[in-house]
């Protein structure tokens, strides 16, 4: 069964994920570009920051899930379109292309890059950030809990996220002839409330999983997840630190 993402869920820690995007843009130096797109835009919150930052461009918000496309057509300034990544096309050459948080659920991703680098006009720029925490035990931990019986035979064909290092996107991006920068970044977020972890992942990494349950399967799971993640992010007293470390890379086409 295909997974359906909740914006209301994936919003719920709305500032701590923005600040990777926020960090990835800012190494872009378009000064007036006229075409933008964000591919895996979701509910289109920071794809309507493009819009912000270049009022006179078409900003478009990509997205395969129609409940965050919807909610991408609220935002002023951006036009939203349901497609998926690896499949869209724009009507004419880009000056920016940005990819944040998205592509680690595309596998074999790095075959894509091509593809996408070669959307670019000339001097256009291409930005892409992934997660690199798949170690962690937020990811760690669900992936024991997946193998096990009787979850696993309704996880087998579960999507998982994976992504590469900077090094490896860095040559990726040289690869295809791009002016490239790579580096990665380790946010701490504190966290509060009940089960903050939780409720993270299960907006984000683990939400294919807990839908890919059976509902009378579903609460076990994810009881022992939740108690597993308490013991592994402790509240010190001043909320939960959870980790998390993002890849970005940048590169722009020479003109």
């Amino acid at each position: 069964m295909p997974h359906e993402w909740d914006p209301e869920q994936y919003l719920r820690y709305g500032d701590e994920r923005a600040r990777p995007f926020l960090e990835l843009t800012a190494r872009l130096r378009a000064e007036a570009p006229r075409r933008a797109a964000d591919l895996g835009a979701g509910p289109g919150t920071l794809t309507a920051l493009l819009a912000e930052r270049w009022p006179a461009a078409e900003v478009i918000a990509v997205d395969s899930s129609p409940a965050m496309i919807e909610r991408a057509r609220e935002r002023p300034g951006i036009r939203a379109e349901l497609a998926d990544l690896r499949d869209w096309e724009p009507s004419a050459p880009l000056d920016v292309l940005v990819s944040n948080a998205a592509l680690q659920w595309v596998p074999r991703h790095l075959e894509l890059l091509p593809r996408l680098a070669g959307m670019l006009a000339p001097g256009g720029w291409f930005a892409m950030q992934v997660p690199g925490n798949f170690e962690e035990p937020s990811h760690t931990i669900r992936r024991e809990l997946a193998a096990r019986q009787p979850y696993a035979q309704h996880l087998r064909d579960v999507a998982v996220p994976s992504s590469h290092d900077a090094a490896t996107y860095l040559r990726a991006f040289q690869d295809l002839g791009l002016e490239a920068d790579a580096w990665e970044t380790t946010y701490l977020h504190v966290l509060h409330g009940p089960d903050p972890v939780f409720e993270w992942v299960s907006g984000t990494g683990a939400r294919p999983t807990l839908q890919a349950l059976p509902d009378q399967l579903r609460p076990a799971f994810e009881e022992e997840y939740r108690a597993r993640l308490r013991s592994a992010y402790a509240d010190t007293g001043h909320g939960v630190v959870l980790p998390f470390r993002r890849i970005f890379a940048v590169g722009r086409r020479p003109g």
